[in-house]
């Protein structure tokens, strides 16, 4: 079972997924956050598992994040929290897209 009420998956693609120096740069500044932020209850980085390819599988982006809050309130804390902003004014010229999904536990 996963913490957390409210689960915020968070899909990164990268202008330069090939760059070790731009892919250390990332994973840096996501690790501060993601350790750092007292909103989040949990987290979870990744990259796409070498799974058997499907059709309905998306493997294109280039990192994961999951992460986890106790309720709404904490979420909307999470997204003002200067943690959180530093990470995206020092980051976002690493991505050109980001998609977003929320979901609530049932």
């Amino acid at each position: 079972m996963i913490k957390g009420k409210l689960i915020h998956t968070v899909f990164f693609w990268l202008n330069n997924p090939d760059n070790d120096k731009e892919r250390k740069t990332f994973e840096q500044g996501v690790s501060r956050l993601l350790n750092e932020c007292e909103h989040i209850t949990s987290s979870h980085l990744g990259t796409p598992a070498k799974t058997t390819k499907r059709p309905v599988i998306d493997t294109s982006y280039t990192y994961c994040i999951v992460v986890t809050f106790e309720s709404i309130k904490e979420h909307d804390l999470y997204q003002e929290d200067p943690i959180h902003l530093k990470f995206i004014e020092e980051n976002k010229n690493l991505w050109k897209k980001v998609q977003i999904y929320d979901s609530s536990s049932l």
